[in-house]
């Protein structure tokens, strides 16, 4: 796939934020216990990355009505959906100096179109020893998923139907994008948000 950038300079990529704050102490302290001195970027990503996927629970597959907004929240309560599971990543990352992006994919919200359609986050993350983007989505591997992180080939959780009209967005963007952190914002149940109020297109 060939991405397009939100922004040419990969700093933009790299900077703390309001809902990407590994500026907190809690992210510090466990992106330090994650990773050792002697481990390179490829290292840090598969560590981070299958930490956020396995450790952290995706609300919905747990069935929590609460909503994490930011990654410190997600790190502090060990849950979030996928747009919040992907600020911790990105947030465990960019304190590292891995520059991290947002990546989003319309997906059906069930099995079929008739279930209506759901926009769904995962990240970018640029490795400067292949220079190269690789998405991966650090959702969760429940129910038959299995994303994984490869730097030769993309295993993402949902590959696209494109006769189901969903569809791989190419942007890589700095920041979660506004429709996305709306919603988090403006929900107080989890359960009712993800199966009422999530955004279905960009």
């Amino acid at each position: 796939m060939n991405f397009t950038l939100e922004h040419e300079d990969l700093s933009s990529y790299l900077s703390s934020s309001k809902y990407v704050d590994f500026d907190k102490k809690i992210i510090q302290d466990k992106a330090n216990e994650l990773f050792h001195i002697g481990f390179n970027e490829i290292d840090k990503v598969k560590i981070a990355f299958e930490y956020v996927r396995d450790e952290i629970s995706h609300s919905w597959d747990i069935q929590s009505e609460r909503i994490t907004r930011t990654a410190s929240e997600v790190l502090k309560y060990k849950e979030g959906i996928c747009y919040a599971k992907s600020m911790l990543l990105a947030g465990l990352l960019r304190y590292e100096s891995i520059p991290t992006g947002f990546c989003y994919q319309r997906l059906t919200l069930g099995d079929t179109p008739e279930t209506g359609y759901c926009i769904h986050a995962l990240n970018a993350v640029f490795l400067s020893s292949i220079n190269n983007w690789i998405r991966i989505d650090a959702r969760g591997n429940t129910n038959g998923k299995s994303a994984q992180f490869f730097i030769d080939k993309e295993q993402l959780a949902f590959p696209i139907r494109i006769e189901y009209d969903e569809i791989d967005y190419p942007t890589i963007f700095a920041e979660p994008i506004k429709i996305t952190t709306e919603v988090l914002e403006s929900s107080t149940n989890c359960i009712e948000m993800v199966k009422w109020k999530l955004p279905t297109s960009l």
